[in-house]
């Protein structure tokens, strides 16, 4: 019985877990190459969408700064590596999508 409830309890964890993440990295991140240097949940090159979004939340500014980031590349922010230009590669709607999915995952 008591092997039972904690596999159980193990279980439920793992779902709870899971569940916390269990956004998917869009299939337009993957294409754009966003991947490449992001995750949602982690620190890659750049820096974890999720703290992106946690960063920015109620930031009514936020999607205009991104989007301009996105588009023309910088640095100074997440640190000394610099993000590359991804206009005109990107089309600036898909930039746009990107920006509305990475400033919601943190609502």
């Amino acid at each position: 019985m008591k092997t039972t409830i904690m596999s159980m309890v193990a279980a439920m964890g793992l779902m709870i877990a899971g569940s916390a993440l269990a956004t998917d990295m869009p299939p337009l991140a993957k294409k754009s190459g966003c991947t490449a240097c992001h995750s949602i949940d982690r620190k890659i090159v750049g820096p974890a969408w999720m703290d992106v979004s946690k960063k920015y939340k109620g930031d009514a500014g936020a999607e205009a700064k991104l989007i301009a980031k996105v588009s023309k590349g910088g640095s100074g922010v997440w640190g000394f590596m610099p993000m590359p230009p991804n206009s005109p590669r990107v089309s600036q709607a898909d930039i746009k999508t990107l920006v509305e999915f990475v400033l919601g995952l943190a609502k």
